[in-house]
């Protein structure tokens, strides 16, 4: 799979000799058009692609659609497509390392517009997650704008951002 894009946290001077705790991800991408399906967090105020952690032992793919699944409520996933890997070293804030490497797995997909139950997290829950059909153009300046006006913007944001912007170049 094509490498996307690596980003390091502005608090990681360099990476040398670090105790690094990894996580595979995957993530998502579903167009009908020009609308993508998206997660809105009513707490962050933006729009993230469907996807997360992958168990231990999980197969990439399977995690993706279990992912999928679980936070949209997608039926009927299909035409399984890779589309790239976006790199992340983070700050990490609990005592087994001093950062995280992250590795989103994204893959392109399709499945039938119409959503059914989703399966949240407590957390995701109490961060008001929903899924939504959305204007790709609609979700960029969202984000964008997002961005420009929260100083305590966190990468995440950033690397949604980046992987849409890449999916309307490519994609549509």
């Amino acid at each position: 799979m094509r490498h996307l894009k690596t980003t390091i946290h502005p608090d990681i001077e360099h990476l040398d000799n670090k105790t690094v705790y990894k996580r595979n991800a995957a993530r998502a991408i579903v167009l009908d058009g020009e609308d993508v399906l998206m997660l809105y967090t009513e707490r962050y105020h933006d729009y993230t692609i469907p996807g997360g952690g992958l168990d231990e032992g999980e197969d990439v793919i399977a995690g993706m659609v279990r992912e999928l699944e679980e936070e949209t409520g997608a039926k009927n996933i299909h035409s399984i497509k890779p589309f790239g890997i976006f790199e992340e070293f983070r700050p990490w804030y609990k005592d087994d390392a001093d950062m995280m490497h992250m590795i989103s797995y994204c893959y392109s997909c399709k499945i039938d517009r119409e959503l059914g139950e989703t399966d949240y997290e407590d957390y995701e829950v109490k961060n008001g997650m929903k899924p939504v059909w959305i204007n790709i153009h609609d979700a960029i300046a969202h984000n964008e704008k997002t961005m420009a006006e929260s100083p305590k913007k966190g990468m995440s944001i950033e690397r949604e951002t980046f992987l849409l912007h890449l999916i309307a170049k490519e994609m549509l």
